[in-house]
């Protein structure tokens, strides 16, 4: 039935409890049996039992036990054997703990198993025979075999009895153990001429309710007149042997002696068989009266023997003693770590404290022996923490990274405090499980990638790549754009999986030099992490904008040509062909060459000035109008683009005098001064014409600055100026948006070109170049040539 719980111990301590709480239970009952509740014996709720994760944790390796985490209910798990768990030792305790976490607190508590009586009484002979002298007198006492009765308490052997009979009654007596045995006490006197034998039964009768017994037959031979009996030197014999002793170790030797002569005076000597135990381990010799062992003790099995001893002589009569043998504890037996529960894989996240693994180390000796310590070896990131007597926790000391380290080999070692000193080793195995702690890392902070202009929708630049530390899907990285600003364009993607990079439109160099974006990488963690790179995509230029004809104009006839006078040298020049090209670098170096003339021989071009300039000096054979001048301007691309220039020429007399070196002025005629009236006349009107369209034009530039600095798109800055002057001097192309002033005499063998501030690109075509440069002398590009003196 059940029974109440009997707390025997009270206080508390802080993470083991040293109460001990005491259940009962009797033996054989069926696989779960109520015990107890533990709720209230904890001094907990039942919510806060299951809250806290209790935990039974057995004190050997038997579970016979379990607790119900939920209800707090105590049950049996497996039938309980109480005579084959303790023997005859009383109380028989099952101990155990109750483990909770949260904080981590260990309860000790013990379950009484009540013995009942399953077992009868049963003699080792089934008969018993007695050689008793004739000469016995009435009261004599003879010791008789016990019988043996594996339950305790009052279910073990009480009393004996035997059958009526003429001569005998039966005494029962206690041993200082508690066992009983029993004397036969003679009644009477025995008469061998009339009766030789007396035979009758004894029963060994237990106290359990009903009794059980076992019965034997003793049989009682009468002997002849022997008058003195066998007398031991000592009544009580104590020894001690060592448990490590060998077989055949000899453990003492009895003496007795028999004052009769003579077969009577012999004596033989025998071990009384009280049970079965001291038959198996104990063996004398009969003449000699050493007593030797059968088998090694053990000093954690048995701790004590008590022999008796019989010595009877040769007429049969027999005297008796004991021998107590105390077994010496030996430190023999090696500490044992019994493992009760192990958290593997642990979390990588796990914190300081947590309990990995649940263990006891036990040792079968007593004293310093039995006595233990536990450790761990190596430098590890693990400590023990001690729970109670015997019982201990591995526990993290340190935080964990599975990147650094995926598993440990723990080695817990326990050691006794005996002579010499004994140990033992119990290897863990703690595998750690990952945690998403480690954000993806790209390759290289950021990427570079390069692209023609004009390739189609859908190209591939190449590829970002990013890794994560972590393992399954806390390493599986997916990669996306991180979305521009609202309004900004969106030029690429990213492959999901793969992280290419690709178009999403086509491209113009002239439009799009270069832009960037930012990729991100996130893992497939709970939360997921994730990291970015700055993606920077350069345009590469190609050939496709042909050159740009700003001067002289596309539109403006051919046949309105440029005034030289006919007195012209060598290298006067004529006019100055000024073009751009939208592309950059090699694709926007321009080249002239003198396509076509009126007099093939008569001018000649700058190959990268597009100056017109005569060859040779002007004669009077050469035509006055030279009607077609056609300048071929072409870039350095592959293939090279081209355009033209039609220019015309018109060869005057007398133009150049006030240019040029004269002599015999004062011979010339009156016609020839009103000549040269007209003409200055003419010159006045070009230059007035010409100082309007500058003004024009600097008006227009001044009104187009404001409106680029309304819009915020200025292309270059006064300091953006003079370092693409210098990129372009290097390059040979003008910047793509500049202005200049253009101021031509007519006839005169000098021009000039001066910079102004840079304009906007939506400036008009006959003053702003709108392309990556233009074609000019060898020493400044664009076409322009250091401004002369007039």
């Amino acid at each position: 039935g059940r029974m109440m719980p009997l707390i025997l111990l009270l206080g508390v301590c802080i993470g083991v409890s040293t109460e001990t709480i005491l259940y009962y239970v009797p033996e054989e009952v069926e696989r779960g049996f109520f015990v107890a509740n533990m709720v209230t014996d904890l001094g907990l709720t039942g919510e806060e039992l299951s809250a806290r994760q209790a935990r039974l944790v057995p004190e050997g390796d038997e579970g016979y036990l379990q607790l119900n985490q939920h209800t707090g209910d105590l049950l049996v798990q497996e039938k309980i054997d109480r005579d084959a768990l303790c023997g005859q030792s009383e109380p028989c305790l099952v101990r155990f703990e109750v483990l909770l976490e949260s904080p981590l607190q260990s309860f000790r508590a013990e379950v009484s198993v009540i013995d009942i009586n399953d077992h009868a009484p049963v003699f080792l002979n089934k008969e018993i025979v007695l050689k008793i002298p004739e000469s016995a007198m009435p009261g004599a006492r003879f010791l008789l075999e016990s019988a043996q009765d594996p339950d305790v308490g009052n279910n073990s052997l009480q009393h004996y009895n035997i059958s009526s009979n003429d001569y005998f009654h039966i005494c029962t007596r206690r041993r200082s153990d508690g066992r009983r045995y029993a004397e036969l006490v003679l009644d009477g006197v025995l008469d061998r001429e009339e009766r030789a034998e007396v035979m009758f039964s004894i029963t060994a009768v237990d106290g359990g309710s009903p009794p059980r017994s076992g019965t034997a037959l003793i049989r009682v031979q009468v002997l002849d007149i022997n008058d003195n009996i066998p007398v031991f030197t000592r009544s009580l014999y104590k020894v001690r042997v060592p448990e490590n002793s060998t077989e055949e170790a000899l453990v003492m030797a009895v003496s007795a002696s028999d004052l009769d002569a003579g077969t009577n005076g012999e004596i033989e000597y025998s071990i009384i068989q009280n049970s079965e135990e001291n038959y198996q381990t104990f063996k004398i010799n009969p003449q000699s009266g050493e007593i030797r062992l059968k088998k090694s003790v053990d000093y954690e099995e048995t701790k004590s023997y008590e022999i008796d001893v019989q010595a009877t002589d040769g007429g049969g009569l027999s005297a008796h003693c004991k021998v107590l043998v105390e077994v010496l504890d030996v430190n023999d037996n090696a500490p044992e770590v019994v493992l009760t529960s192990l958290s593997s894989p642990l979390s990588e996240a796990a914190p300081p404290q947590t309990v990995v693994a649940l263990f006891s180390v036990r040792d079968r000796d007593s004293g310093e022996n039995g006595r233990t310590s536990c450790e761990l070896l190596g430098e590890q990131p693990f400590s023990i923490a001690a729970l109670g007597v015997d019982s201990y926790a591995l526990v993290t000391a340190d935080a964990l990274d599975r990147e650094r380290e995926t598993e440990y080999n723990i080695t817990v070692c326990a050691r006794d405090a005996g002579i010499p000193v004994l140990s033992a080793e119990q290897p863990l195995l703690v595998r750690l499980s990952d945690e998403n702690d480690n954000a993806p890392a790209f390759t290289q902070a950021s990427y570079t990638l390069v692209l023609r202009e004009n390739e189609p929708a859908g190209t591939s630049l190449g590829r970002v790549s990013a890794t994560d530390a972590d393992e399954g899907e806390n390493a599986l990285v997916s990669y996306a754009l991180v979305p521009p600003a609202p309004g900004a364009p969106s030029f690429m993607s990213v492959d999901t999986e793969s992280g290419t990079i690709r178009m999403l439109r086509q491209l113009d160099y002239e439009a799009v030099r270069a832009f960037q974006a930012t990729v991100r990488a996130t893992d497939g963690g709970s939360p997921p992490l994730s990291a970015q790179a700055l993606v920077r995509v350069e345009v590469r230029d190609e050939n496709d904008n042909a050159p740009v004809v700003l001067h002289p104009l596309p539109n403006s006839s051919a046949t309105a040509g440029e005034l030289v006078p006919r007195r012209a040298p060598a290298g006067y020049l004529v006019a100055k062909v000024v073009a751009v090209d939208a592309d950059s670098g090699q694709n926007a170096w321009l080249s002239y060459e003198l396509a076509k003339a009126t007099e093939p021989g008569l001018f000649r071009v700058g190959l990268h000035s597009g100056e017109v300039r005569t060859a040779r000096a002007v004669s009077e054979r050469d035509a006055a109008r030279q009607k077609l001048l056609v300048v071929l301007v072409r870039d350095n691309g592959r293939p090279p683009l081209s355009a033209t220039a039609v220019l015309g020429a018109l060869l005057l007399d007398g133009f150049s005098d006030a240019h040029m070196p004269r002599s015999g002025l004062a011979a010339d005629s009156g016609d020839d001064g009103g000549s040269l009236t007209l003409y200055l006349i003419v010159s006045l009107a070009l230059v007035s014409l010409l100082f309007l369209a500058s003004a024009a034009a600097f008006v227009a530039c001044k009104v187009c600055k404001r409106k680029a600095l309304k819009e915020g798109t200025v292309l270059y800055g006064p300091g953006d100026l003079q370092s693409s002057l210098a990129d372009a001097v290097a390059a040979g192309t003008l910047p793509r948006a500049y202005c200049y002033e253009v101021s031509l005499s007519t006839g005169s063998g000098s021009s000039e070109f001066k910079f102004l501030k840079p304009l906007l690109a939506s400036l008009p075509p006959q003053h702003c170049g709108t392309g990556g440069g233009a074609a000019g002398d060898d020493d400044f590009p664009g076409g322009l040539s250091p401004a002369e003196e007039p």
